[in-house]
């Protein structure tokens, strides 16, 4: 072999005269087929060329050719990684670091294969040794911060990012991931500043924009986030698509957010955010009946959830009909959210010799309520960057018997988890009172007023149980907030209210609001409402629509104290309200609702009823107009409303956590005791 051939090899490969170089390595190869050089050179080469397959082939003779090179390993698991061969990689990449310990490189790359494979806790154990050996180098410091808010640690994922931009202030990339987790840890103007300062740096940066759309919509500022989602999804960001479907659906603009949902579909069935997305907006949707409903159920779970079949695996959990049962509750929302408060009295309240109660969280942000609730826990997982699989395998470790979603087709949920079957028995309880969809799901939660005994129960997936009184249990936050004295009284006028979050605030719901204040020309209407030109919109054909006030999003405080304005709350449909219902009674003030055709649309009936207030539930939109005409005509009613309510809300079922418990515990067992029948053979 011509020692020269080597030597003008690289001499090419170092200009970019790649054909040359490969030429050459070649020859040097035919000469010394196992000659290391070569063989590292041109597997460089063939990476450099995006010839991943051929790299990696080529490293790998390279290593066994020099069994002593950790630089060969390191550059073979390079090839690995842009394969997707993530267990390959990692192989490498541990020969590499056990023949060169202190290997920063590797270590970074090592992080990224462990979380590629969502082993998040071992990739920032990797991340935070390469920044250990190289804190000088910015990217070590954001992979890191990635890894770290991944893992659900924003508030350290922000000092990572923080350190990176400090080594090199131009890293937009870091600014934005900056914003995303200042984001994540409810710093929305900070946020929104680094998302901007990252557009500032690479105006073509779509994350950044999708990032600030995101921002802007936790801060209520609607339009912006739309401007902003748009723009992204202009740059080619697929994630907007579904941001921008969000925001559309905060804005009341239900149709607009369906059509996004099926843009995205039409050329990505197997988005599953998209899919999920569109499943939950047809709640809100007055065209959508109870069977159209379970339609697009059927076919999320077609498309998603039956190609995991194959991972049901038998379950060998001890029948015993009467032991103390595991219950695994899985839910993004542990901590103050709707799902979150009303959790708090049931897990409060659990009979700990009967059930052992164990929390699948996947929480970025804990919070007081979080605290609370963890506190209730006989074991806590935090489940933050675990994928479905690793979840699944883990439930099926702990032996879970009954298995509760928390979250249906909302933001965060976990129905592939569900989908896998860890635990032989699973349920649905408590997101919005509606089905999963899903074959593995066998059992939902309701009570006889969402699902009135002998109705049609083929519109659910799962079979029905009724809790004896009500789907809810209710702890108010700030009780010592008082009700004030009826507004009317004061005013010279009745104020209704609506509290609910505007996507529930549906056309049909409009028509019968312009009714009643087209009836009382003095009366008034406060409604929530994040800041955006759909306030506008929704006044156009409303007589004097300064009668109208929208308030965006306030501290739970403010939140209460609105209702010191309200005579009488009017429940949105065909998608009524759960939490608002129950704060606007616990503050004194009646709430009309409408019986509906979906689960969704019978939350009113229920907790009226268990209220002890069915006269103010409506069978029909002219029947609501008509009984709120009524009450307001009656401010002695209301007055005594005002002054009896929280009372009587007091000694009502929904607030008896103890035999909400209990009912909750019977209905597991009567579940787990059909669970331990013997099979047929």
């Amino acid at each position: 072999m011509n020692p020269q051939w080597l030597e003008s090899a690289k001499q090419h490969h170092s200009a970019g005269r790649l054909d040359k170089a490969e030429a050459l390595y070649r020859k040097v190869l035919l000469s010394r087929p196992n000659h290391p050089d070569a063989l590292h050179l041109l597997g460089l080469l063939h990476y450099q060329a995006g010839r991943f397959d051929a790299a990696a082939e080529m490293l790998r003779r390279a290593a066994s050719a020099n069994p002593t090179s950790a630089e060969c390993r390191f550059n073979l698991a390079l090839a690995l990684l842009a394969l997707g061969r993530w267990d390959d990689a990692i192989a490498a990449l541990r020969d590499a670091l056990s023949l060169r310990p202190s290997y920063p490189q590797a270590y970074n790359s090592l992080g990224t294969a462990l979380q590629q494979k969502g082993q998040l806790t071992e990739a920032v154990e990797a991340y935070r040794q390469a920044v250990a050996l190289r804190p000088e180098v910015a990217g070590f410091w954001s992979n890191l911060g990635i890894a770290l808010h991944g893992q659900g640690n924003p508030q350290e994922a922000v000092e990572a990012f923080r350190r990176a931009i400090a080594l090199k202030p131009d890293f937009a990339e870091a600014h934005n991931n900056l914003g995303n987790a200042l984001w994540a840890s409810r710093r929305y103007t900070e946020a929104a500043q680094a998302c901007r300062e990252a557009i500032r740096l690479r105006p073509d940066l779509a994350d950044a924009y999708n990032n600030l759309g995101n921002i802007f919509h936790s801060q209520g500022l609607l339009d912006e986030s739309i401007a902003a989602s748009q723009r992204a999804l202009a740059m080619g960001c697929a994630s907007a698509f579904n941001n921008l479907a969000k925001a559309f659906h905060s804005a009341g603009r239900i149709d607009e957010a369906l059509a996004l949902c099926d843009r995205v579909l039409a050329t990505h069935p197997d988005d599953i955010v998209a899919h999920s997305n569109r499943v939950y907006t047809v709640h809100c949707h007055p065209d959508f009946d109870a069977h159209a409903i379970l339609r697009e159920l059927r076919l999320w779970n077609e498309r998603h959830a039956k190609p995991l079949r194959q991972h049901v695996q038998p379950h060998t959990n001890d029948r015993s009909p009467d032991r103390r049962l595991k219950i695994g509750y899985v839910s993004p929302d542990f901590r103050a959210h709707a799902v979150g408060r009303f959790l708090v009295p049931l897990l409060g309240a659990h009979d700990h010799s009967q059930v052992e109660v164990c929390c699948y969280a996947d929480v970025p942000a804990p919070d007081d309520t979080t605290g609370r609730l963890q506190s209730c826990a006989d074991l806590w997982r935090k489940t933050c960057g675990i994928s479905d699989e690793q979840l699944a395998e883990q439930i099926r470790r702990d032996r879970i018997d009954i298995l509760v979603d928390l979250a249906l087709h909302t933001a965060g949920n976990r129905l592939l988890v569900f989908a896998r079957k860890p635990a032989p028995v699973q349920v649905t309880y408590l997101a919005y009172c509606s089905s999963s969809g899903l074959d593995t799901i066998d059992y939902r939660l309701s009570d006889p007023y969402i699902d009135p005994a002998g109705m049609d129960e083929t519109c659910y997936s799962e079979k029905t149980i009724r809790l004896p009184q009500t789907y809810w249990c209710y702890e108010p936050i700030l009780p010592e907030l008082q009700p004030n004295d009826l507004p009317a009284l004061k005013n010279g006028r009745v104020t209704f209210g609506c509290l609910n979050n505007y996507g529930k605030v549906s056309s049909a719901t409009w028509s019968a609001w312009r009714r009643l204040l087209a009836a009382m020309p003095e009366a008034r209407l406060i409604i929530h409402s994040a800041m955006g030109s759909h306030r506008d919109r929704a006044l156009q054909d409303i007589p004097n629509p300064q009668r109208i006030t929208f308030i965006a999003m306030v501290p739970a405080r403010e939140y209460f104290e609105q209702y010191h304005q309200i005579d009488i709350a009017l429940d949105p449909f065909p998608y009524g309200g759960g939490t608002t219902t129950c704060d606007a009674l616990w503050m004194g003030v009646p709430v009309i609702t409408l019986h509906g055709r979906t689960g969704v649309g019978r939350a009113g009936v229920s907790l009226l009823s268990n209220a002890g207030l069915p006269q103010l539930i409506a069978q029909d939109p002219d029947q609501y107009v008509q009984i709120a005409r009524n009450l307001a005509a009656d401010l002695p009613r209301l007055a005594q409303l005002r002054s009896t309510l929280r009372q009587q809300m007091e000694k009502s079922p929904l607030m008896d956590a103890p035999r909400f418990a209990r009912n909750v515990e019977s209905a597991y067992r009567q579940m787990w005791r059909q669970w331990c029948q013997p099979r047929s053979p």
